[in-house]
């Protein structure tokens, strides 16, 4: 049966291309944006954990995470709660670097054990009116210490080039709290998040229960799903994942059963020929099903080579390139394997079933 299922699809080569395509066309969408939306995943837990933080605190209603904004004064409650070991403000900045408008500007207190743990590779730490930058940024704007860059309508001197080992810190800068507040213009009393090093002696979920038990009106972030169920963002993201995962296997199997169909209703004289020789009508119906699952399955294999060439291309393309990279994996790769084969499978349903009521004496009394 395979050299047959091999033979009709060579047979109409063209035909066979175009579906292969259009299904490595969704397949390909599909393994690119899970790769996003995994890397998204992971830029979220190292916002999370910037400077080896436990968990931090943010705005419940902020649509975002970045958007948040948290009065000042809240640290006092924060450092007071048992479970918390420290406790220091953080201030994001987004799109004040021109040169570079994806990088994060992060606004730390020198004081902050965020501050204290930096590991300077060159230079020193930043103080009023200057800038540290992460390796990966300094190397992408080939700057270094003692130059200086526009942020906003003000020119920062560069203090030092640190590396912190976190992706999303190290293609961001750091300036002073008063400074970042400026830039984002917020007054001197609010900040973005406050991140907290939590006590040994208790988990990271036990300090997130009592954080928010204590103070309701913030949410307490300690893991990436958290991050990415909080910002509203990530979560149009991860529903238009599913959306294009459904719309792919809708038009995937349309266009695989247009193809079957037009291939059945072609070949009513070969299979009244098959029946009329013995072949069964189940037989008839898998004929059809194999051709459609190993038509899926060439397009499925050009689309994820396809989607994962895009993956690397896409966070570029818009412009997120320095804040999440694709993060291609084994569970995307084959939720999308997933999909390619059930297009096969439902395009070919209605088709195979076409197929067997064309009784042998009923087609060849039409010729």
């Amino acid at each position: 049966m395979l050299t047959l299922i091999l033979a009709n699809l060579r047979r109409r080569s063209g035909r066979t291309a175009l579906t292969a395509a259009g299904i490595a066309v969704g397949v390909a969408t599909i393994v690119a944006l899970l790769a996003l939306s995994s890397g998204l995943t992971r830029s979220a837990g190292e916002l999370v954990h910037l400077g080896q933080a436990d968990l931090g605190l943010f705005q419940t209603s902020a649509a975002d995470p970045s958007s948040s904004v948290l009065p000042l004064s809240l640290l006092r409650r924060v450092r007071a709660q048992p479970e918390v070991a420290e406790a220091t403000p953080l201030q994001l900045v987004i799109g004040a670097l021109g040169r570079e408008p994806s990088a994060v500007v992060f606004g730390v207190d020198s004081n902050g054990f965020i501050a204290r743990r930096l590991v300077l590779i060159g230079g020193r730490r930043a103080g009023p009116g200057e800038i540290a930058l992460g390796d990966l940024l300094a190397g992408q704007l080939h700057t270094g210490v003692g130059q200086t860059l526009q942020l906003g309508r003000r020119a920062f001197r560069v203090s030092g080039v640190y590396h912190s080992g976190i992706s999303f810190e190290d293609s961001g800068a750091i300036v002073t709290l008063a400074d970042a507040q400026r830039l984002a213009g917020r007054s001197p009393d609010e900040t973005t998040t406050i991140a907290v090093k939590v006590v040994p002696q208790v988990t990271h979920a036990q300090a997130d229960r009592e954080l928010t038990h204590e103070i309701p009106d913030v949410q307490a972030i300690s893991t990436p799903g958290d991050a990415v169920r909080a910002g509203a963002n990530a979560l149009l993201i991860s529903k238009a994942v599913v959306v294009i995962v459904v719309l792919a296997l809708i038009v995937g199997a349309l266009a695989v059963a247009n193809t079957m169909l037009t291939a059945v209703l072609e070949r009513q004289r070969e299979l009244a020929l098959l029946a009329t020789i013995g072949w069964s009508r189940r037989q008839i119906a898998g004929l059809v099903l194999g051709e459609a699952v190993l038509l899926s399955v060439i397009g499925v294999g050009f689309g994820l080579a396809l989607g994962v060439a895009l993956s690397g291309l896409l966070p570029g393309a818009l412009g997120l390139g320095d804040v999440i990279s694709a993060n291609v994996t084994a569970w995307g790769l084959g939720r999308a394997i997933l999909v390619g084969i059930a297009i096969g499978v439902l395009g070919a349903l209605y088709p195979s079933w076409r197929s067997t009521r064309l009784l042998a004496r009923e087609v060849l009394a039409q010729l």
